[in-house]
């Protein structure tokens, strides 16, 4: 997209550039009140009408840390009544979008922010911030280190700690042996926060991707064909050597961001098909500079590994689309004695003229984030990854292609606006 001037839609919120992350609460009391139908849900509401697409899908990658991104983006979403009716999530994704799933739509930003506080509570770094008032980029380079180092050595609240003794001098075969780890804080977490019965009740569905351990194949938990429980969510965060295999059913499963770190196929792949507006909201940019030191190679490691070739996954998904489109057509020229010929009926379930909009919103990590950014729990990194998100969310929103069915043949409208230039 090479246009330069952003017309507003009549669908996008009525939100302009805001103060910052701790000022929420302050716009939520100043936003007009959304009156949700009883009759609809937790999806209606009953002040803007809904997008032109059957389904709203929320799509959200791992990435530790950097998922306080993923929040920012979801609090403008709410805030325009934009509720999603799928959330797909791997690793982070899926705490974020447990936290979604498993409350009222009322509470979703409150409970999200709950997480994000916990998990960011640590009494050094908030007195280091203090301290330092001058915040240029190499003292927040330090303090952000100095934040993974301790997150790294003892973990953080409600989510990890540290084990003691140190793996090697359990007993092979044990848990604590595979793992440098305990992740039981977090099961503690996730069950004070969210309401499981809610996730299972089937107004919001939550599909959270993990890893057997044993067979290498990568899976879906999902709530259309499995009872959600925190151990699902928990499997989809154990990212290894860090965090144990978490066992459900007699497997062990590990992140799921080891084999694809970005749920879009599982959502685009599913039958029966729908038209779909899709915000896929990603914490690795597959774009970066040429590294110049071990240091940034590391990063620039992590950020090609789970950035899960995600534009790659999109044009393929827009490659199939056009073959579908084009035997859609083709099938309808056919002749009628062809058109139940065995070859046809083979095919017939897998065209359609399904219409989707890829609305992507990618993290861009700044100048101070080093290789550590994704396990810097620090308060002040967690409230400059929520703003962003809030921010970039705003700003695409504006955009009144976001809202518009597709037209082009293959049906399918990629859209990232800080990345194409148009904002």
């Amino acid at each position: 997209m090479t246009e330069t001037v952003v017309n507003r839609s009549p669908l996008a919120p009525a939100i302009e550039n805001v103060p910052p992350y701790d000022r929420g609460r302050a716009r939520a009391a100043a936003a007009s009140p959304r009156r949700p139908s009883a009759a609809s849900g937790d999806n209606a509401s009953g002040t803007r009408p809904r997008p032109p697409f059957e389904r709203i899908a929320l799509l959200l990658q791992g990435g530790g840390a950097l998922g306080a991104y993923q929040a920012g983006v979801y609090e403008v979403l709410a805030e325009a009544a934009l509720h999603p009716d799928w959330i797909a999530g791997i690793s982070i994704g899926a705490i974020n979008g447990a936290l979604i799933a498993g409350n009222a739509p009322e509470a979703r930003v409150d409970k999200l922010r709950a997480f994000w506080q916990r998990v960011t509570a640590n009494p050094f770094c908030d007195w280091s911030e203090r301290l330092l008032l001058t915040k240029g980029d190499a003292v927040r380079q330090w303090l952000n280190q100095m934040s993974a180092y301790l997150a790294l050595a003892g973990g953080t609240p409600g989510f990890f700690t540290a084990r003691f003794p140190a793996p090697w001098l359990h007993p092979s075969g044990t848990m604590e042996a595979t793992s440098a780890y305990d992740t039981s804080c977090l099961k503690t977490t996730l069950e004070r926060l969210i309401d499981f019965d809610r996730v299972n009740a089937g107004n919001t569905r939550l599909s959270v991707g993990a890893v057997n351990v044993r067979s290498g194949n990568f899976v879906y938990f999902d709530t259309a064909t499995h009872k959600i429980g925190p151990e699902h969510i928990m499997a989809s965060a154990a990212l290894p050597p860090g965090f144990p295999a978490v066992e459900i059913e007699g497997e062990q499963y590990w992140d799921g961001g080891l084999v694809s770190n970005t749920p879009l196929q599982w959502v685009v792949d599913s039958r029966p098909h729908r038209d779909t507006l899709a915000f896929q909201v990603d914490l690795w940019s597959a774009h970066g500079e040429l590294p110049r030191t071990l240091a940034e190679v590391s990063t620039r490691e992590k950020e090609i590994q789970y950035s899960s070739r995600t534009r790659a996954g999109t044009d393929g998904f827009k490659y199939v689309q056009r073959l579908r489109r084009a035997m859609t057509d083709l099938f309808e020229k056919l002749p009628e004695d062809l058109q139940n010929c065995p070859e046809v009926q083979l095919l017939r379930p897998v065209i359609d003229h399904r219409v989707y909009n890829l609305v992507h919103l990618i993290y861009r990590a700044r100048n101070y984030e080093g290789h550590s950014k994704d396990y810097d729990f620090s308060r002040a990194s967690m409230q400059g990854h929520w703003r962003a998100g809030y921010h970039d969310a705003i700003r695409t929103l504006r955009h009144p292609q976001v809202f518009e069915r597709p037209t082009n043949h293959e049906g399918v409208l990629t859209i990232d606006l800080l990345h194409d230039g148009s904002e």
